[in-house]
């Protein structure tokens, strides 16, 4: 697949939460290899539109394909980090890993300090997570969504509580695994801080892709900035 191959097409996407329509006819085609930012107003879709992409949220209507296969297929492809760190507080980083490590059959301390190294944290911390900073959290939130090494990186608010010195790391982190040649997606509020590194910016709203451009300058005027 070449770096400009479209890796993940949607067609004709909508998504109901009874009767309120989170994603109303969505299509697109998205590039591999490319980093790209989903903007919005909240309940714009971004994080419906995510979660769609990601196989976590089943559409109402439409089809997702990512490598070619549905996204339940290609799961062993994809890594998804949730607004929530959905770590456990009171187990150690290299802990944590090594429990996720379990659920996709990996085995042995090597991967989980790969991982963890991979984000700039010391594998050899005891510190309960819970005492973790927020910035260190995150990082290690984004240790457990690339653990077994996906092609597609999908996250949510990722610099969110976020101090700017960590967020700008956590930002050349997602830099160098996009030249590494994953394919990023990233939902957030603060598109200044990724503005020169990102691909694409995809603006949301009312469950509809309305502009995509390449720099968040370029945004059609008349259509509302997050």
């Amino acid at each position: 697949m070449t770096e400009t191959a479209a890796i993940i097409s949607v067609h004709n996407l909508i998504k109901q939460f009874g009767r309120f329509a989170a994603l109303r006819g969505v299509s697109a085609e998205f590039a591999a290899g490319r980093f790209h930012v989903i903007l919005g107003d909240n309940g714009a879709g971004k994080t419906t539109l995510l979660r769609a992409l990601a196989g976590l949220a089943h559409p109402t209507r439409g089809a997702v394909s990512v490598l070619g296969k549905s996204p339940r297929q290609a799961c062993r492809d994809i890594g998804y980090m949730a607004h929530p760190s959905l770590l456990y507080d009171e187990m150690s980083g290299m802990e944590n890993l090594k429990y996720f490590a379990r659920l996709y059959g990996i085995s042995g301390d090597e991967p989980c300090a790969q991982a963890i190294c991979a984000v700039r944290l010391d594998p050899a911390l005891a510190r309960p997570v819970g005492q973790y900073s927020q910035g260190m959290r995150q990082r290690m939130s984004l240790a457990r969504a690339i653990l077994h090494d996906p092609k597609i990186l999908f996250l949510d608010e990722p610099f969110s509580n976020v101090d700017v010195h960590s967020a700008q790391e956590m930002v050349r982190l997602l830099k160098g695994m996009r030249d590494a040649g994953k394919t990023i997606f990233v939902v957030t509020h603060q598109a200044a801080l990724v503005e020169g590194v990102a691909d694409e910016f995809i603006w949301m709203q009312a469950g509809q892709i309305v502009d995509r451009t390449a720099s968040f300058n370029q945004h059609t005027a008349g259509v509302q900035r997050t």
